[in-house]
């Protein structure tokens, strides 16, 4: 991987400059306002606040970066961000009003399929591009041509966990615990099902729950009956803490897997001791030692005062790539914006090389990572 040293002087900071301008009319190629307006909405609040707070944190460390490298097409980013506060309803209101009355010329956004998937048609209606960072559901893109995003999709992530399953921990039987309420979860099941059992794997036991429960008693009473060799639990953090506790509590001491969703600095204390030795699959390790990542890390760190999770990572690498599209086109109009988009190719993020496929998903490679003394420790990467 390159060096981001480099991009910050040249190309890839100028890109992303150029995806972050916008105006209060709707945007044109004779626009002469001194910003660039793009909108961002995310769960700065609410039961999944952390996935939102990563990425807008990252969303906008990319933005000052390339404000402070002389914008682009020469113009200053302005985004102009949206809370949805985790609910369903607020991802529509939000992205109708950042197209309708803040007239930005792309949107990025969410973390949450679910979300998503409800602001996703206004953007396709609207004909205005928007870049999901993190949603994994292959129905985000399936929306329509003006919708992207920059990560791996739950058929790779579920078949990922699955052959890591079954190849490097050798499980030979599995038990599934989902949250039939989410899109995220219901998806990546099926994906490491299909996986698990095309290996050989047999699944035990299939049992749900929904978003925000907090007993699971009955689930893993059910599973442990059935003695798994592990248990998959693709959720959000929010529930796979509380599931690790009483699973241990109830002397179920298998090892757990999961996806991206359980990446948060709130997972480990809610679970503690009771996630050691669990793994989940993600987009990128803090602790690679490339430059593009180091370079990241370091700016990250001196600008926050923590370590960048994926979610910081993935917020980072949707400001440049859209960015990198608009200098491409040359033009803040959508429809060029779109072309530019699907155009990208061998693009290099924090989160690895990107290539936007014929269905604008993210060609990419995946991290699997464990729980050691409370830390997020790396175990391999998976090619696509």
């Amino acid at each position: 991987m390159r060096d981001w040293r480099t991009p910050f002087a040249g190309t890839t900071l100028l890109a992303a400059c150029v995806f972050f301008a916008g105006c209060n009319k709707p945007p044109s190629d004779t626009d002469t306002s001194g910003v660039i307006k793009v909108g961002e909405y995310a769960s700065l609040t609410g039961s999944e606040a952390t996935f939102g707070q990563s990425s807008h944190q990252g969303t906008a460390l990319a933005i000052d970066d390339i404000n402070a490298a002389g914008g682009v097409l020469g113009k200053k980013i302005q985004l102009i961000t949206e809370d949805d506060q985790s609910q369903a309803g607020q991802p529509a209101t939000v992205v109708r009003k950042l197209i309708s009355s803040d007239g930005v010329v792309a949107i990025l956004g969410e973390v949450a399929s679910s979300r998503s998937l409800e602001a996703a048609p206004i953007c396709q209606e609207s004909k205005i591009p928007m870049v999901s960072p993190a949603s994994t559901n292959p129905r985000v893109t399936e929306v329509g041509d003006y919708i992207f995003r920059v990560c791996f999709i739950d058929p790779f992530q579920g078949t990922v966990m699955a052959n890591f399953t079954r190849k490097t921990l050798k499980l030979k039987t599995a038990a599934v615990l989902k949250d039939a309420s989410s899109d995220y979860s219901v998806g990546l099941a099926k994906y490491f099902v299909a996986g698990f059992t095309a290996d050989g794997g047999k699944i035990v036991a299939e049992e749900n729950f929904s978003h925000g429960d907090k007993d699971f008693s009955a689930q893993l009473t059910a599973i442990k009956a059935d003695n798994p060799d592990g248990i998959f639990v693709p959720g959000y953090y929010t529930e796979v803490g509380l599931i690790a506790l009483q699973a241990r509590q109830l002397g179920v001491m298998v090892p757990l897997f999961g996806g991206d969703g359980w990446e948060s600095a709130s997972l480990v204390p809610i679970g503690g001791k009771a996630l050691e030795g669990c793994y989940f699959s993600t987009h990128y390790s803090p602790d690679d030692t490339s430059p593009v990542v180091r370079n990241f890390v370091k700016k990250f760190h001196d600008r926050y005062q923590e370590t960048p999770d994926t979610m910081a990572a993935l917020g980072y690498d949707s400001a440049l790539i859209l960015a990198d599209a608009i200098k491409r086109a040359g033009s803040t109009d959508a429809a060029k914006i779109r072309d530019a988009l699907a155009a990208t190719r061998d693009f290099q993020g924090v989160t690895g090389k990107i290539t936007i496929d014929a269905n604008r998903n993210a060609s990419k490679p995946a991290v699997i990572l464990t729980i050691k003394d409370g830390q997020f420790q790396y175990v391999e990467t998976v090619a696509p």
